[in-house]
């Protein structure tokens, strides 16, 4: 199986037994092995949602539709992935690289003329290393901070908050952890000694963003001239039939000046999380903070007016927990429950700026996940949501999503 299926499903399997492929479609190629491989899917969802707040983020403005039931077609927390990987053993290094183009599956247009769902391109990397001493990775992948977060929830299969639309829904981005993005690095990885593993890296760095008073984004000047460093640890243990995973992770970046602030500041977040497996119990805890970093896209919102006009950083912090059970049919059954929260600057607070501006995100799911096939998976979810802004006004959406995730 190619790299980028290994990233997505690894949590997933784990946490869903999910029967996906244990290969893609492999073609010896000279000195090469080439692996090609991906998934497919598409959910049905329908949504209704309650309230009338007004609740802004520099990623968008929710408004309140009232009660209002929609419905829409398209991917879940995963795009459609295709991707191809290569593999070789060249002076005495382990060399591989992957491409990978993520093509959408909703409609972007109620019109249905020459509309599609978009695309996106979220891997192209190599790696190089030995298993005597780790490997090197050089690229644009799946970022460090917050991965195994992600490919830990159970809505990786499935849909999550939001309709299906775009490229993806969110999943639990931004209702339990942050967005680990897919970003140009490089990055280390030490071999797995005993259970114990480590990654170190640089990556690129965003430039901040933040609502003001005001409604307008207010963003970091100048270009930043120090990469973001990011890091985790794990630790995977195996006694009788208990298995699971401890994680620490970890990043800090430099951001530009803002407003009559002349010196750079330091966005930085944390997180812990644990998965363990018994007796068909899949159990997952996660939690995360930091300052500066934002509540659901890295360096989003993470900056406050100050008394002296300029930004400083606002505290985030979150995080979920999840149970899964698997039957005698294979079917998982689960429940999550989690939440991300946004606080103001002490000034914001004093003088009630930015009001509209989020400051949490919850989220209950229960999901069933049924191997219908080794690599086809039938998923059925309903989502209850409910966002509110700095002057407690709330918007609440209950939603059931159905449909196939296909990996090959």
């Amino acid at each position: 199986m190619n790299k980028n299926i290994k990233l997505a499903v690894a949590g997933a399997v784990l946490a869903l037994s999910a029967t996906a492929a244990n290969a893609g479609i492999i073609i010896p190629a000279g000195e090469w092995t080439v692996d090609i491989g991906g998934n497919v899917n598409t959910f049905a969802t329908w949504s209704k949602a309650n309230g009338n707040a007004t609740i802004t983020s520099s990623t968008g403005v929710e408004v309140g539709r009232g009660q209002n039931t929609t419905n829409g077609f398209g991917n879940g927390l995963l795009p459609n992935f295709l991707s191809v990987s290569g593999s070789t053993r060249q002076n005495d290094l382990d060399v591989s690289f992957t491409i990978s183009i993520q093509p959408g599956s909703a409609h972007s247009s109620p019109l249905g003329v020459g509309a599609d769902g978009g695309i996106n391109n979220r891997q192209s990397f190599i790696t190089f290393g030995d298993k005597s001493w780790g490997s090197v990775k050089v690229g644009k992948d799946l970022g460090i901070f917050a991965s195994d977060a992600i490919l830990s929830d159970m809505t990786l299969l499935g849909v999550g908050a939001g309709t299906p639309a775009g490229n993806t829904t969110l999943g639990r981005i931004g209702y339990g952890y942050m967005y680990a993005d897919w970003k140009p690095q490089i990055s280390y990885t030490t071999p797995n000694i005993s259970g114990f593993q480590a990654t170190a890296g640089i990556s690129q760095a965003f430039i901040a963003k933040s609502k003001s008073q005001y409604g307008s984004n207010y963003t970091a000047s100048g270009v930043n001239a120090s990469p973001a460093y990011e890091g985790k640890a794990s630790y995977s243990f195996a006694a009788n039939d208990v298995t699971g995973k401890i994680w620490v992770s970890g990043i800090a970046q430099k951001v530009g000046s803002f407003g009559y602030h002349n010196e750079d500041q330091v966005a930085y977040g944390a997180d812990i999380g644990a998965k363990v497996s018994a007796g068909g119990f899949d159990l997952v805890g996660y939690y995360y903070g930091g300052s500066g970093i934002g509540i659901t896209g890295q360096m989003y919102d993470g900056y406050g007016v100050h008394s002296d006009g300029g930004l400083t950083s606002r505290d985030s912090d979150g995080g979920y927990v999840q149970a899964m059970y698997t039957l005698p049919t294979k079917t998982k059954l689960g429940v999550s429950w989690g939440i991300s929260k946004l606080d103001k600057t002490d000034y914001e607070q004093a003088y009630n700026y930015t009001d509209e501006l989020v400051k949490e995100n919850e989220m209950w799911t229960v999901g069933a996940y049924h191997p219908l096939t080794k690599h086809l998976n039938l998923v059925a979810e309903y989502n209850h949501t409910r966002s509110e802004n700095q002057s407690s006004q709330e918007n609440k959406a209950n939603s059931v999503s159905l449909g196939a995730i296909l990996f090959f």
